[in-house]
């Protein structure tokens, strides 16, 4: 495996793509590139759309617009948690400080810390499907039956399961000094990304702890529970464990990105609530974490046009759902 340039030591993240048998320099080199204008415009609309829903909403303060709302409001989230999923990988801006803080901007409104993230992240795509890929425990073990998959899904959208979504998120164990070696998952990730992980994520607990006095001061807390917190605990949680298992769940190797990840394609509609900004395009991800959200249509054609993907795992979405969701009884007789 060889490493994304512009980091540090211990905050790389590396290529997936194993050398001599991807797409040229050149063409990489190429879909790298960092567009501040795609970036923008790719934040834009998901504040817009976010703001054009909730204004929908308040000025028309009836279930025929809540719920519309709601729904839009945690695929938006679910869009919000992409880019800052671009920023992690240092992608979304040029200038350090600027896509960090645009990365931070996006994600601490969904609970989300960008930069303990990182850490987590950054494990996941170095050591996938090994022990030390924190993804695993969510991922792993499919298919586990229809009635399983339904069950997680319905926990997830009435609540139960958000706490275990934000501990997650907010780093345990992994960017703890304390916690002794044998438990600590990234003893290669530097000393600089851990504390600086360990910052942002106060910086997200003081948001969610002074948001809604400042909603009850001005008369909106209703507003804002129902409108924001409500779809962020309930509504995207499915969400994100669905997309998670479509992305890697039922994979064929766990030896080798093209096998152990999946791109997914779908009607557009559901590339928009459920694979916002081309995060469906997973294997390519996987391959070159380096290419932002906006180049990954592109990646994926120039590795169809070479014939890199034969039999690698991109489906339809509708195959990809009856794999994770079949019986693994019926499987292992297969």
């Amino acid at each position: 495996m060889t490493f994304v340039a512009n980091t540090n030591i211990g905050e790389e993240f590396r290529k997936g793509e194993r050398p001599g048998t991807g797409l040229p320099a050149a063409v990489i080199k190429r879909l790298t590139r960092i567009n501040a204008s795609k970036a923008t415009l790719g934040v834009l609309e998901t504040i817009s759309l976010t703001s054009v829903a909730i204004a929908a909403a308040l000025f028309w303060w009836t279930p025929w617009t809540i719920i519309p709302a709601m729904i839009v409001v945690a695929g938006r989230q679910q869009a919000c948690f992409v880019l800052a999923h671009d920023a992690a990988h240092y992608r979304l801006y040029e200038t350090r400080w600027l896509n960090d803080f645009i990365g931070r901007l996006l994600a601490a409104p969904v609970g989300l810390s960008m930069r303990t993230y990182r850490v987590l992240h950054r494990l996941h795509h170095n050591h996938l499907y090994e022990g030390r890929d924190p993804d695993v425990p969510l991922v792993a073990g499919y298919p586990r039956g229809r009635k399983y998959l339904a069950r997680k899904l319905v926990a997830d959208l009435i609540g139960l399961n958000a706490w275990k979504t934000y501990a997650y998120f907010f780093g345990t164990p992994a960017i703890n000094d304390d916690t002794v070696k044998g438990g600590r998952p990234l003893d290669d990730t530097s000393k600089k990304l851990r504390r600086s992980a360990r910052q942002d994520r106060w910086t997200v607990v003081a948001l969610h702890l002074t948001t809604p006095v400042l909603m009850f001061s001005i008369g909106y807390l209703t507003e804002y529970l129902l409108l924001w917190i409500l779809p962020m605990v309930t509504i995207q949680q499915p969400l994100l464990r669905y997309r998670a298992i479509c992305e890697h769940g039922c994979v064929s190797d766990l030896n080798s990105p093209l096998y152990a990840s999946r791109t997914n394609f779908a009607p557009w509609w559901l590339h928009w609530w459920i694979f916002p900004h081309n995060v469906n395009y997973h294997i390519e991800h996987h391959l070159y974490p380096s290419i932002p959200f906006y180049n990954l249509p592109e990646c994926h054609r120039k590795m169809q046009r070479r014939g890199l993907l034969k039999d690698a795992e991109v489906r339809k979405l509708a195959q990809t759902h009856a794999m994770i969701a079949a019986d693994p009884k019926l499987e292992a007789v297969k």
